[in-house]
């Protein structure tokens, strides 16, 4: 299928460095557009010729891309929400690339639901895929039934909405010092920030299932059944990252790439890769007969995440990694999700449960800023006893049932004494 046409919703990091990116990597498409209502960002683009630029870390260091033919519309200015429209209606690929799936109805008239139901209404294309890239596991299912809901006849045409894994970090520099200091090319001129992401780029989706639909970016690989990869991603990827940051937090460490020369923090992590995460997972999908799902492949996602996490030239910060802690802290979760998960199939979870702890630290170090009740705000962490983190625990939470709570709040007070410990050297 030729001429294949992108359009993008959100402007970041993953949008323009992965999704937008491989479009124009592939040469497949005619037509490359990205909606954003940041203006500064878009006037920086237009002014230099469509063109932007994207930093990306490997083992060995950085390579800066420069993209071009990248036309950014603004949906809140309506000359350009009129282009966007159009463009919807010729788009054989949308990706959508915001904060949350709670970004998708914002904005009324010029929402994501409102204007990809409005574009798909008077759609040219022979068939259009819908990559979801929010990081949910169930992102494709909440924005198919937010534009069914404005489109009623939209289930009847070519159209199919897909899951993603991004395993991919990236960030969005800001500090003029560390862009120097890396020598980081900036979006476009006139904009003082920076896209840097890494250089992996296994990216799994859901299976195009459209008859004789061939998507344009060809590097993705589809699986039959996502699910199983969005919770290694969530379970072993995400929850093991947010570990290494919070205790990387609490040591008082200020980059992830600190954390690499810290034996015992980097055992706890591989531990609770491999014995946790990676046990539980292997326990529960080995079925599938997946190379991942087994303990030689799940230990080579692990190992080569841990040098990923760590890598120098990507930068990352233990405050980029620890920020939103309460959401991180949610008990269905990556940390305690991944507590319930090893719980489930007979493993305890004592180093996840360390995880937790170094959270719990951090969101009592932070009360004022995530609202924490004032009955909670315990202070010194290392002065909490079971019946605190019970309470701490129970407010986290936030209503939701957990079977394996009791279990929970022991490993974690169990853990406590080691984080100490590990803290006082």
């Amino acid at each position: 299928m030729a001429g294949h046409v992108f359009t993008g919703f959100g402007f970041g990091p993953i949008q323009g460095g992965l999704f937008a990116n491989e479009a124009f990597q592939s040469g497949n498409f005619t037509r490359i557009v990205v909606a954003e209502i940041e203006s500064d960002l878009v006037d920086a683009v237009r002014a230099n010729k469509a063109s932007y630029y994207v930093n990306v870390a490997g083992s060995d260091g950085i390579e800066t891309l420069k993209i071009d033919n990248v036309e950014l519309l603004n949906p809140s200015i309506p000359a350009d929400r009129q282009k966007l429209i159009e463009v919807l209606a010729q788009s054989t690929e949308i990706v959508t690339s915001l904060p949350s799936v709670n970004f998708y109805e914002a904005g009324e008239d010029n929402s994501v639901v409102s204007l990809i139901a409005e574009g798909l209404k008077n759609s040219s294309a022979e068939a259009t895929i819908i990559y979801t890239a929010e990081n949910n596991n169930h992102a494709a299912e909440i924005l198919k039934k937010a534009v069914s809901e404005k489109d009623a006849a939209q289930s009847e045409k070519k159209v199919q909405f897909l899951n993603t894994v991004i395993g991919k970090m990236s960030r969005v520099v800001t500090d003029s010092a560390e862009i120097a200091e890396l020598n980081l090319k900036t979006i476009a001129p006139g904009i003082e920030r920076a896209f840097l992401v890494e250089q992996f780029n296994r990216i799994l989706v859901s299976r195009t299932q459209i008859a004789g639909f061939q998507p344009g970016i060809k590097v993705f690989l589809e699986k039959d059944d996502l699910l199983p990869f969005e919770e290694a991603k969530l379970f072993g990827h995400n929850a093991v990252h947010s570990l290494l940051g919070f205790i990387g937090a609490v040591k008082g460490f200020r980059s992830m790439t600190e954390l690499k020369n810290d034996r015992a923090v980097m055992q706890i992590g591989r531990d609770a890769f491999l014995q946790e995460s990676g046990a539980a997972l292997i326990k529960k999908y080995s079925y599938l007969g997946d190379e991942l799902f087994t303990e030689s492949g799940f230990r080579d996602y692990a190992e080569d995440l841990l040098e990923r996490m760590t890598n120098p030239y990507l930068g990352d910060t233990v405050a980029r990694v620890v920020r939103d802690v309460v959401r991180k802290l949610e008990i269905d979760g990556r940390i305690f999700g991944t507590m319930q998960l090893a719980l489930e199939n007979g493993i305890e979870p004592k180093n996840m449960a360390l995880g937790a702890i170094a959270g719990i630290a951090i969101l009592l170090q932070k009360a004022q800023e995530y609202d924490l009740p004032e009955d909670l705000r315990f202070g010194d962490w290392r002065k909490l006893d079971e019946t605190k983190i019970e309470k701490i625990v129970n407010w986290l939470r936030n209503g939701k049932s957990c079977k394996q709570a009791d279990q929970i709040i022991k490993s974690i007070n169990n853990a406590k004494e080691y984080l100490i410990a590990l803290t006082s050297d």
